[in-house]
């Protein structure tokens, strides 16, 4: 597919153009998850994801690998490339207005066990009282194994604190349309709920406990493929 390979290419060499300037922040970090009312593939479930995210001058990159092991051993991978480039650092203008503060290019690389997607679309970064960061990004994804579609993506992070301990409500929300008789219109709202037990270790220590809270309605657009599971949850950053 001629998209495939021009969106693969783009997102490659601007990545690798962004790369080339020292990031103004970046954090790596890896985590584990068990879960034991999950849905279409396995009941139970144990996942390590490593995760990277980035802010550069003219884009912030966003990428983590899930590997997952289910319950009867069986493994799988699955991985997303989130790249989106600000029109506003780019173009040299302001482009804050209202809750606005930038208007993005967005777009998502999203692979694992036989399948590539590709989401290209437009995206805002909000400021609202009490998130830490919060994003809207609306994208066309260019799906290989299913009808084509929209998605709207709302991703958040919100920090509190009960006396001296720390926690921090983060996640995302996945909403797709539906295309056709067998493919459902999809909605997949991940909460992680995580305590920074790290700070009782030394104050440079980001370990966290906590849970993953999934409600993902007809999960993978199969239509009735409705999960909602609890976690358990340990999250380390370097």
């Amino acid at each position: 597919m001629k998209f495939t390979a021009l969106f693969t290419s783009t997102i490659l060499a601007s990545v690798a153009l962004n790369t080339q300037a020292a990031p103004i922040w970046q954090d790596f970090s890896v985590s584990g998850l068990y879960g034991e009312n999950y849905e279409v593939v396995d009941e139970k479930e144990t996942t390590m994801t490593l995760e990277y995210t980035a802010k550069l001058k003219y884009a912030d990159v966003f990428f983590f690998l899930d590997r997952m092991r289910g319950g009867d051993d069986s493994t799988s991978s699955y991985f997303e490339l989130s790249p989106r480039f600000s029109l506003g650092e780019v173009s040299g203008q302001k482009l804050a207005f209202g809750p606005v503060k930038d208007v993005l290019l967005a777009t998502t690389w999203e692979g694992g066990e036989g399948f590539n997607n590709f989401l290209y679309g437009v995206g805002v970064d909000l400021a609202i009282p009490y998130f830490k960061y919060a994003q809207v990004n609306l994208y066309r994804a260019n799906n290989e194994n299913i009808a084509d579609d929209y998605q709207l993506t709302f991703v958040y992070g919100i920090p509190a604190k009960l006396g001296a301990e720390e926690f921090l409500v983060d996640g995302f929300l996945d909403w797709s349309t539906k295309e056709g008789n067998n493919h459902a219109s999809e909605m997949n709202w991940t909460t992680q709920w995580k305590w920074n037990a790290g700070k009782h270790i030394s104050p440079n220590t980001r370990l966290y406990l906590g849970i993953e809270h999934s409600i993902w309605n007809n999960k993978f657009s199969i239509p009735n493929a409705d999960e909602n599971n609890v976690s358990a949850l340990v999250k380390y950053h370097f």
